[in-house]
């Protein structure tokens, strides 16, 4: 398990998305993922196949509520080069439709830094974040993520063109927390 403030985090369960794939086919969500069109229940459980493999690059998690143990979201690094020592972060908050809040979102992202770090030996996380998805443009800022690239007309949503931002953090970069640093515990 993987504890930090609010929340903790435990890989997901097949038994969890049911309520992944609701949360991801929400329109308040999906103006914000990569997906174009809605995920079907057979989509989610071969995606769950892949991410459970031995060989998977993936490590995706359920995020749960330390209050009561409530399944909140999911989160995960994707896509780990364990050549380049990097890999793609993803997040978000489905309760309440909260997406991205500066409480859940912060500590599930502070988490995942921590394993990526500490666990994982990584030497940088990264993200694309599209540019109306102020509310996780803000987390990673404040975090300590550096906005690194940008990608004109990335993606199409909504019936025009939108921009991307890539985002940054090396394992030297100074952690924007409580405590300003990462902590090895």
């Amino acid at each position: 398990m993987i504890s930090n403030g609010s929340i903790y985090l435990l890989p997901l369960e097949k038994e969890n998305l049911q309520q992944l794939q609701q949360w991801r086919n929400s329109n308040d969500f999906r103006k914000y993922f990569r997906e174009f069109k809605e995920l079907s229940m057979d989509h989610q459980e071969r995606w769950f196949t892949k991410i459970q493999s031995l060989h998977s690059n993936d490590f995706m998690f359920g995020i749960y509520d330390k209050k009561n143990s409530e399944l909140i979201g999911a989160c995960g690094l994707c896509s780990v080069h364990w050549i380049y020592r990097n890999a793609d972060l993803s997040f978000y908050i489905g309760k309440d439709s909260l997406y991205a809040d500066p409480l859940y979102a912060k500590d599930t992202v502070l988490s995942l830094i921590k394993f990526a770090f500490n666990d994982l030996n990584l030497e940088k996380i990264w993200c694309e974040i599209y540019e109306n998805d102020e509310k996780k443009i803000n987390i990673l800022s404040q975090i300590g993520f550096s906005k690194e690239g940008f990608l004109r007309h990335s993606s199409y949503k909504n019936g025009k063109y939108i921009n991307s931002f890539y985002f940054g953090i090396l394992k030297n970069d100074t952690i924007k927390s409580e405590d300003n640093h990462l902590n090895k515990d």
